[in-house]
């Protein structure tokens, strides 16, 4: 393409070869989306009196956590060697509960900034996105960030990075977002390095461009959120042909035909346009009320001309862990289900299902992506709604097979089978992925061990930082393995994983019972070994929370219809002898002895009720 073309710059008329997508990788705060900023203010995009920090995080949440929970994309103009480009960044989540949403990202990307923090190293979550990028075969450029902090060590990191991926220490970049040191000449590199859409040969002709831009419409979907007075918008990157306003498209996945009511740019706020063209980033709003209908990783077409196939490596989500939501007020059951309701038109990815609990009430289970994912969700229905809610103690899939042959799929205890012979249980288990500093490599061995994990491999980086790789079950993670993980090692080890499959286990519910009756709500599925260490926790814990009664109440632990573990709660007495003033002993065990026979007839006749605070208490996993 010759050098001073006579295509512009206007989306749906821009030259291919003029258009360089990336996405920046990095772990939770290593300033990527600082970074960002200062790239957002060198191109002009935004100017000094409309900037504040963290641009493109505009949640709440994000802002205070310091993480990026929605992808976002930005068009910034930008000039290299006296020629002018067009650079689309696309801003990804850095958990491992959103690794999917990671993937379509990086596939609509030609190149990557592996952004890493000059005081803190390489992390678990920038590793697990690396293999993602190396996987869909992106030009990597290695980038360390924070250089003007006193305890970065940018010569010891570079090393790191580039045993890492192959390159020179001297090649790794050292920029600093906060000063906005080395980052023009990092946006320079990008033009340089980063291979336009047009390099990969869609079609075997001479002229690869023409042929892509001819070609029926493909468009990937790497995003959508829901605005509430325009329904949703859902963002693309065009890899062949072109999409025009007011044209009808069509969702390959679902087979769903829109009207295409306006197509655009976002730069950094969105600006409409009247086409988009291969290589462009954009978005498209067709008045669909519902995120679901715009699934992440499908593919756009024309209606009239379709696409013969979709883009590879669309999935549906799939929720890991289970937990049940409860109103702490039951009037506000109503409430809590028109808040999920809404939030789903912005989450695709969230499942629920109503529920009743013995000792909650009515509530929603509910399926999440993982704890993260769980807690961003509880937190913003308590701020958005002003709810206030219980969540129950996360649960895994199990699917457990008896005798006969029948197979059960279980999200909760209570639908565990019961008074059935257990053929086997299998449980989900991940692959799990810690570095830490080598010092700390036997207490880490020694957590993942106790919850039951098989060590695959370790590896050193560099001579202080270790890559430790275990087979976890996901049931040991969801709850508080990280905690413990962070605890035991200051703070310096980080984890991430993806999901292995299944394996079979030793897996029992465990049942508590008051005063001989089982109640579902405390029940738990746990590995035969820690089938005691559980019944005796919960035992204890209830005798605590349980008012005492007018009549003894046992509290005990079962497995099937043996008892591993029993507390008592005493009986609340009156003092039958203060009458007597002395007299004949048999006058005072006559009196005794009612006072036994009735508390022995009540015991046989009375419930517990247990007070919905010690439920909370019970069973709230803050606690």
């Amino acid at each position: 393409m010759p050098k001073n073309s006579n295509k512009s710059l206007i989306p749906g008329q821009t030259d291919p070869d003029k258009i360089r997508n990336f996405c920046i990788i990095a772990h939770i705060d290593h300033g990527k989306s600082t970074l960002a900023d200062r790239m957002l203010q060198l191109t002009g995009v935004v100017t000094d009196r409309e900037m504040k920090a963290q641009y493109l995080d505009r949640m709440d949440i994000e802002r205070e956590r310091g993480i990026t929970i929605k992808s976002q994309s930005v068009r910034m103009p930008w000039e290299c060697d006296s020629d002018n480009y067009i650079l689309n960044m696309i801003d990804t989540p850095g958990h491992v509960d959103f690794t999917y949403e990671v993937s379509r990202s990086l596939a609509a990307c030609e190149g990557c900034i592996l952004l890493v923090d000059a005081a803190q190293g390489i992390e678990a979550q920038t590793l697990a996105n690396l293999y993602i990028a190396i996987e869909n075969d992106l030009t990597i450029i290695p980038v360390l960030n924070k250089i003007d902090l006193p305890a970065a060590q940018p010569e010891k990191h570079a090393a790191e990075l580039a045993n890492l991926i192959g390159c020179k220490p001297e090649d790794v970049f050292r920029v600093s977002g906060k000063t906005g040191d080395g980052v023009k000449e990092l946006l320079d590199e990008i033009v340089r390095q980063i291979p336009s859409p047009m390099s990969g040969v869609l079609h075997p002709d001479e002229n690869t461009s023409l042929a892509a831009e001819k070609a029926p419409a493909k468009a990937l979907i790497f995003d959508s959120v829901y605005d509430t007075f325009r329904g949703v918008v859902t963002y693309i990157r065009v890899i062949e042909g072109t999409l025009t306003a007011r044209e009808k498209i069509k969702m390959m996945s679902t087979g769903a035909t829109h009207e295409l009511l306006e197509i655009g740019v976002i730069s950094p706020e969105p600006k409409s346009c009247s086409a988009l063209s291969v290589g462009e980033v954009g978005y498209l709003i067709t008045g669909v009320k519902n995120v679901a209908d715009s699934k992440v990783g499908d593919t756009v077409t024309n209606a009239d001309n379709p696409a013969s196939e979709a883009l590879p490596g669309y999935q549906d989500p799939k929720p890991m862990v289970y937990s049940g939501l409860y109103p702490i007020e039951q009037g506000d059951y109503p409430a809590l289900r028109d808040a999920l309701d809404k939030l789903k038109l912005n989450d695709a990815s969230l499942i629920y299902e109503p529920e009743t609990s013995v000792a909650l009430g009515f509530g929603f289970r509910v399926g999440f992506l993982g704890l993260l994912h769980l807690e961003i969700i509880r937190e913003r229905l308590e701020r958005e709604f002003g709810l206030n809610l219980v969540s129950t103690t996360p649960n895994v899939i199990y699917t457990v097979t008896v005798e006969d042959g029948t197979v059960y799929v279980v999200t909760n205890p209570s639908e565990f089978p019961s008074g059935q012979k257990i053929k086997e249980v299998e449980e989900p288990t991940v692959r799990a992925s810690i570095l830490t500093p080598k010092e700390f490599v036997g207490t880490i061995m020694e957590l993942c061990q106790s919850r039951r994990g098989d060590m695959q491999k370790m590896d050193y980086l560099s001579e202080d930082r270790v890559e430790l790789r275990y087979i976890l079950p996901l049931a040991e993670i969801v709850f508080d393995f990280f905690d413990a993980l962070k605890s035991r090692t200051k703070g310096y080890a980080s984890l991430d994983y993806e999901p292995d499959g299944t394996r079979v286990s030793d897996l029992v519910k465990v049942d508590i019972l008051l005063n001989h009756e089982t109640v579902d709500a405390f029940s738990a599925i746990v590995h035969k070994d820690k089938a005691y260490e559980y019944g005796v926790m919960m035992t204890k814990k209830l005798k605590e929370l349980i008012p005492r009664q007018q009549f003894e109440i046992p509290v005990q632990a079962a497995v099937g219809t043996r008892i591993i573990a029993r507390e008592s709660i005493k009986a609340l007495r009156k003092d039958v002898l203060a009458k007597c003033y002395g007299g004949d002993i048999t006058r005072k065990r006559k009196l005794l002895e009612k006072q036994k026979a009735g508390k022995k007839r009540m015991k046989t006749i009375g419930r517990v009720e247990v007070p919905p605070e010690a439920f909370i208490a019970a069973l709230n996993t803050e606690n």
